[in-house]
């Protein structure tokens, strides 16, 4: 978009039967079984505009993207083994590391909250919570799959100084994407009537 583009008209919405029945569908993948082919160079940018195309008061981006390609999974996953095997539970902490090491591209969401704003810090960490959604739905509608993960990795301060992220930085999410072999099985989902309050 070019500042010419600024203020233009968009379309309204219009109803779509195919953009319905995706959300109505919409199941995240399991990280460890996402193959390729993955997103081309191309793809990746068109799913991450598209994922910027989020809810954000008082226009902030309060977040930034991490594109993590095979080999830089592979460093970080290499320089994590010794920090898994210092977690309470070792074993499982290494076992996560796949789901870090397996997709063919994963997209690392950090929160970055502009301090001292009118905007809530709260309402900012939710605009990147609405990022990765949103990637997740670009994602999908481009014919691949995904899975939105944190993991321990995303909490540890020495793992996340590995992602680069700063000391007024958080990790939103790790957006994994590629294609799945088989369909994935439906899950629980919740029973609207107990968590819908309807007022007159």
């Amino acid at each position: 978009m070019t500042d010419t583009d600024l203020g233009s008209s968009l379309p309204l919405p219009r109803a779509s039967g195919e953009l319905r029945d995706r959300l109505a569908k919409r199941r995240s993948a399991s990280a460890q079984l996402l193959t390729g082919p993955g997103p081309s160079p191309t793809q990746i940018d068109e799913i991450l505009t598209l994922g910027a195309r989020t809810p954000d008061h008082g226009k902030l981006f309060p977040w930034r993207f991490v594109v993590l390609g095979p080999q830089s999974r592979a460093d970080l996953v290499a320089r994590l083994q010794p920090l898994a095997a210092r977690q309470p539970q070792p074993d499982p902490a290494r076992a996560t590391l796949a789901k870090l090491a397996n997709p063919p591209l994963s997209i690392l969401v950090i929160s970055r909250p502009v301090r001292g704003h009118k905007v809530p810090v709260w309402e900012q960490e939710l605009s990147a919570g609405a990022v990765c959604m949103n990637l997740e739905h670009a994602a999908g509608a481009l014919g691949f799959s995904s899975s939105w993960i944190t993991d321990w990795y995303s909490y540890d301060p020495e793992a996340t100084a590995l992602f680069g992220v700063g000391p007024d930085e958080r990790v939103a999410g790790f957006i994994h994407i590629g294609s799945l072999t088989e369909a994935p099985l439906e899950r629980p989902r919740p029973d609207m009537a107990t968590r819908v309050t309807r007022l007159p």
